[in-house]
This record gives structure tokens, sequence and C-alpha cells, in this order.
């Protein structure tokens, strides 16, 4: 029996991390694609009308995104999620001891 919740604890936190991995494989994809869409709508810009830099607003608006999109895979889970919550419940127990 003690075999067999190991097995599924391996299990679980295997789950877990294949999650998290397609979490940040996402992100990194999506960084990268905002890198290079707007060097390239940067390179246009100042092809185009160097005397008007229109490219900053998709730069802007766009980064938003990824700021949200960053804050979600790195921050907002492990800040306010139930793993936070474990951890410092842990904190506060062992401080109380």
């Amino acid at each position: 029996m003690i075999i067999e919740e190991t097995s599924v604890d391996d299990q679980a936190r295997y789950e877990r991390a294949r999650k998290r991995v397609k979490a940040l494989k996402g992100f990194y994809r999506h960084l990268a694609v905002y890198l290079l869409v707007n060097a390239f709508l940067l390179v246009i810009n100042l092809v185009t009308s160097p005397s008007a830099l229109w490219f900053i607003w998709p730069l802007f608006g766009w980064g938003i995104a990824i700021v949200v999109h960053a804050a979600s895979v790195f921050g907002g889970e492990r800040l306010w999620g139930k793993e936070w919550e474990e951890r410092k419940i842990k904190e506060l127990v062992d401080k109380d001891k």
C-alpha cells in the first residue's frame, strides 16, 4: 500500500512538473514572438516614417499582455495560490513551535 501511495505521489509530482514546463514553454514562445514582431515593426517604422514613432503603441499594448502572462507563469500561483498557502501555513506552524 505504501508503494502505491508513493507511485501516486510521484505521478502527481510529474504531472505538476509537466504542467509547469508547458506553462514556461508557452510564456517563452510568447516572449520570442513579441520580440521578433516588435523588432520587425520597429524596422518598418524607421524605414517608412522615422519622424512618427508609432511602433511604441503595439509594443506597449502587447507588453502589458506579456507582463500579465509572466505574472501568471512566474508569480500569480506561487504568490497567492495553493502552494503559497501551504508554504505560509508551514512557516507559521514552524514559527509557533
